[in-house]
């Protein structure tokens, strides 16, 4: 196993285990954590590079999985430290660290850091989930509503959750990448929801309200309850997520339908 020591190699490989997870998947912070060293030791220990223990780990027996491409290692690395660590943490020096590859690796595959955070966020954004269910909507009106909501929550609420760092860029860069996703998408969603929607409104079934303040009115609530949740569990008792998303969607059946039985 070469230079790297064997309890590092176990750490890995045991980490990977309670994880579930092949061992390239495995986050530096949890192999750090079952070797009980810090990241930084580990890191030290390992001469910079992860590399070198997935290497040993393949001379110990262990498949330490298959390598991805450095784009997509690099996606999924930048999303498990927003996560983990907030956007601020998210450097191309840091990536390439978490993802296992070299930093000339990740210049090579991404125009900058907002490029980067650009392919992150398209990857997590809830965007093409909603706009796919005007591919096989159901009729009836709450039926629709409550698939929505079951999107929205199905993907705000799964990991690494990165939308609340989204709406982070989205405020605050104008001209960000999360601004940027968002005018690429938005129109194909409101294209999607007037489809959806537009039909219910003609019935008699929903308000004739603008479709701005309509969309806003079906999405916003929940959208804010997910960025929320996390800070108010601890202070709040909370209804189960999936109970919240009926809750919301009743709520807007009841607002903005005109058969609130």
């Amino acid at each position: 196993m070469g230079q790297i020591e064997v309890s590092l190699v176990e750490a890995a490989i045991a980490a990977a285990r309670d994880r579930d997870q092949a061992v390239a998947e495995v986050p530096l912070e949890a192999i750090a954590q079952a070797a009980g060293i810090s990241r930084s030791t580990l890191l030290r220990r390992l001469g910079g590079s992860r590399a070198a223990l997935d290497e040993a780990v393949r001379d110990a027996g262990v498949d330490p999985g298959g390598r991805l491409p450095v784009r997509e290692r690099a996606v999924a690395a930048a999303a498990r430290l927003i996560a983990d660590r907030g956007l601020g943490s998210v450097t191309l020096a840091s990536v390439a660290d978490e993802a296992g590859c070299s930093l000339p690796a990740v210049h090579a595959a991404f125009d900058g850091r907002d490029s980067l955070l650009g392919a992150v966020f398209d990857r997590h954004s809830p965007l093409p989930e909603l706009i796919a269910v005007a591919q096989d909507p159901p009729a009836e009106l709450e039926q629709l509503v409550h698939r929505i909501y079951r999107t929205l929550i199905t993907v705000l609420h799964r990991e690494p959750r990165v939308f609340p760092a989204l709406l982070s860029d989205l405020l605050s860069r104008p001209a960000g990448p999360a601004a940027e996703l968002m005018r690429h998408n938005v129109p194909k969603l409101v294209a999607a929801l007037t489809a959806l929607l537009g039909p219910h409104q003609d019935s008699g079934a929903l308000r004739s309200l603008p479709f701005p303040i309509l969309l806003q009115l079906l999405i916003g609530p929940m959208l804010l309850h997910v960025v929320l949740r996390p800070g108010l569990e601890s202070a709040l008792p909370m209804p189960p997520i999936d109970e919240a998303a009926e809750l919301f969607a009743a709520a807007f059946l009841r607002a903005a339908g005109t058969r609130p039985d």
